[in-house]
């Protein structure tokens, strides 16, 4: 079940949140990357200034997403999925419930590190497709995507 999280849930989420990240941090080698540095606080404050939504198996949050619009665009951060339901299909669910509930969004932006080979993958299923890389320093590139409404669903 995927709906909308509500400031009390920023705790869980961001715990989620680092639990989810740990695995990026090692593969790129920076325990300090932003999703594992954000506080509870800054975690309330996206919650309540942008759309958040929580993937729910009975009464625990499985996954998470936001989006935030920018003029016609919708940028999506923070994808992340419990460790033990990666591979369930939760966060193409969770993108899937992004798209659908942001109708006024003309294109969904985001971004993830050029080594994220799940991620890349996850993405371009869903329709993504990359418009530019970032060399950020020596190890880390990132891959930017949209994701623009395709007009003529493919026949079939």
């Amino acid at each position: 079940m995927i709906e909308r999280a509500v400031p009390q849930d920023a705790g869980e989420i961001l715990t989620l949140q680092r639990a989810a990240y740990i695995s990026e941090a090692q593969l790129y080698g920076d325990p300090y990357i932003p999703p594992l540095v954000e506080s509870l606080e800054q975690m309330r404050k996206a919650v309540e200034g942008a759309l958040v939504l929580k993937a729910l198996d009975g009464g625990r949050i499985v996954g998470a997403v936001r989006g935030q619009l920018s003029g016609t665009t919708c940028l999506v951060g923070r994808l992340v999925v419990a460790p033990d339901r990666q591979g369930q299909g939760v966060g193409s669910a969770l993108l899937r419930a992004l798209h659908e509930r942001m109708p006024e969004a003309t294109a969904f932006d985001l971004f993830t590190g050029h080594l994220s080979e799940g991620n890349l993958r996850l993405y371009r299923r869903l329709g993504y497709r990359e418009t530019s890389r970032e060399r950020m320093d020596d190890h880390l590139t990132m891959v930017h995507l949209r994701r623009t409404p395709d007009p003529s669903p493919p026949q079939g």
